[in-house]
């Protein structure tokens, strides 16, 4: 059964399905879909354009859709889809798209601890955990199982690959690529995210092949080109060799150093 406090200002045009939590003083506009079995703590605002899957939690201040800030967006119809058991903790803030791709999209089971913030056009994969007071640029892609710490900047149209961790107070200007561990400002590598990895049960071989790739990578002395070229020529171009390799190859902004 679907329970709405009578001090918040739910509009009937939205789509509130059973079993939804909706605590005081929230703020639901007309363009909105929130599926069952989420849960919006005392002022929280959910604005036109969010699509909200199962089982989400959001704390008190949270605003989900609201304007991007972009001075380029001149208004129209945008959207913020979110899947399903993600946790939304106080005062987190994600815009909606622009027009450049006219959304922003969160994947299922990540956090978002207090202040951090989602920038318009941004995905966010599965099983993310973004820090305290992280701010995430326009455009910002993060694959599945990212990991950013505390107060962690990353800079509009930036990809952090998947299985990845970024120490904190770090500034991210540049991709970080798959399965590492960078920190720092200026961001530097500090080798692969090794204790990520045995969590998430990847084999010694893999690991071992991984740090065989990183080295040629940032420890060789060859620029990127040339050690893309060596590991095609000694590796299989399979499983995380394959993703290393495809994320390089779309990088839009070039790898962190």
């Amino acid at each position: 059964m679907t329970k709405i406090h009578p001090t918040s200002i739910i509009s009937p045009k939205s789509e509130i399905d059973i079993d939804v939590e909706i605590g005081p003083f929230c703020v639901i506009d007309d363009d909105v879909k929130i599926m069952k079995g989420c849960k919006l703590y005392n002022g929280v605002s959910v604005f036109n354009g969010a699509r909200i899957g199962e089982n989400n939690i959001f704390y008190p201040g949270a605003v989900i859709s609201a304007l991007p800030q972009d001075i380029k967006f001149d208004g129209g119809f945008s959207e913020v889809f979110i899947g399903n058991d993600n946790t939304f903790r106080e005062c987190v803030s994600v815009s909606r798209g622009t027009h450049a791709t006219n959304k922003t999209v969160i994947g299922n089971n990540c956090l978002f601890m207090a202040y951090s913030h989602l920038g318009h056009d941004g995905r966010v994969g599965n099983s993310c955990i973004i820090a305290n007071s992280v701010a995430l640029g326009g455009h910002v892609h993060l694959e599945d199982y990212v990991i950013l710490g505390g107060l962690v900047g990353v800079h509009q149209f930036v990809s952090v690959g998947k299985y990845s961790m970024i120490g904190a107070h770090s500034m991210v200007t540049k991709d970080v690529p798959p399965y590492t561990l960078f920190s720092g400002n200026p961001l530097y590598y500090e080798g692969l995210n090794v204790i990520g990895l045995r969590r998430r049960g990847f084999s010694s071989e893999a690991i071992s092949i991984l740090k065989t790739i990183y080295a040629l990578l940032y420890n060789s002395g060859l620029n990127v080109s040339q050690a893309v070229d060596k590991i095609k020529n000694e590796f299989k171009l399979e499983n995380e060799v394959a993703e290393v390799i495809n994320f390089i190859g779309k990088s839009r902004r070039g790898l962190s150093k």
